[in-house]
């Protein structure tokens, strides 16, 4: 056989496509789940019941990031202790009277209403899905009539899930659809599965004036570049000039908490007595794995006349 040196070259066959994110729902009614699970192991679980994230493993899926309570109700039969819940309209008791959220419970309804899941969109490059997004409504129609009762107002929210390797994003948008203007509050209640809170201090906080709801609801200054968590805490951080909040972890960083559109934090753990005092906070000593960082518009109020929009999440950072 004469050798050609310019012979064409073998044809490769076309290689099968790259898997992507698997998306799968389990359960019924308030039970509903959505699972979104990326080709490299990482996943996401979204509770439709408050559309409220109940895990997020990173690591190739080896490693939970969020605490959830063992005496969670995950059945629909109240708001979830743990894992990422939504607070809207209202953050904390609302005003004893004279305003629109005023016969609201505590931390209003987003967070005990069955929310729609409307479906997934992904980002690809040429080899492999990076992410998932995950999108859920609730809606005026959507909400119980005592809920609607005690806030008559025409909304829509819109939140967005979007699961990465390295990270996970939740964002809120939030529109008036009806005549009138109404005001709100809003805030991701997020739980932070960690090793051991004696060793565990959250940073980019220097400076920032807060509210301590330990303290009579008094008003101080962080002095101290790291928050140590030595007893209970329930601090409200406003007007937070820098976008990144950093849990450290026996001295390296485990979390970046970036806000978007979002002023202010709160840091919250409950500590010995207060986590033995509610009845679905378990184990007692859970306060040792966890602290919540929670971003949100919860210093004053938020307003939307006809037609408005506002958005504003987070995107957390795993850095293990």
């Amino acid at each position: 056989m004469v050798d050609r040196a310019n012979r064409p070259s073998a044809l490769n066959a076309p290689s099968a496509a790259a898997p992507g994110p698997q998306v799968e729902i389990t359960g019924s009614g308030a039970a509903s789940k959505v699972t979104a699970t990326l080709p490299s192991g990482e996943s996401v679980q979204v509770l439709l019941y408050g559309a409220t994230v109940i895990s997020w493993k990173s690591n190739g899926g080896k490693t939970e990031n969020l605490w959830v309570s063992e005496k969670a109700a995950l059945d629909g039969t109240k708001a979830v202790r743990g894992g990422v819940p939504v607070v809207f309209p209202v953050f904390g008791p609302p005003p004893k009277s004279g305003h629109a959220t005023s016969a609201l419970p505590q931390h209003g309804f987003a967070r005990n209403s069955r929310w729609e899941y409307l479906g997934k969109s992904t980002s690809e490059d040429a080899l492999d899905s990076t992410s998932v997004k995950l999108d859920f409504g609730l809606y005026t129609t959507g909400l119980s009539e005592d809920a609607h009762k005690a806030w008559p107002l025409d909304f829509g929210l819109v939140y967005s899930v979007t699961l990465a390797k390295d990270s996970l994003q939740t964002v809120v948008n939030v529109r008036n659809e009806g005549e009138q203007s109404f005001e709100f509050q809003f805030l991701l209640h997020t739980y932070f599965r960690i090793n051991d809170i004696t060793k565990t201090q959250v940073n980019g906080l220097l400076g920032v004036q807060y509210i301590d709801k330990v303290l009579n609801a008094s008003t101080h200054d962080q002095k101290d570049a790291s928050v140590a968590i030595t007893g209970e805490v329930d601090r409200v951080y406003k007007s937070i000039p820098q976008d990144t909040t950093t849990i450290v972890e026996g001295g390296s960083p485990r979390f970046d908490v970036v806000r978007d559109n979002l002023q202010d934090t709160v840091v919250w753990n409950p500590w010995i007595e207060k986590a033995a005092s509610m009845g679905d906070f378990s184990p007692d000593d859970g306060y040792k794995n966890m602290i919540c960082v929670e971003v949100g518009a919860v210093n004053g109020w938020q307003k939307l006349e006809k037609g408005e929009v506002f958005e504003g999440g987070q995107t957390i950072k795993s850095l293990l």
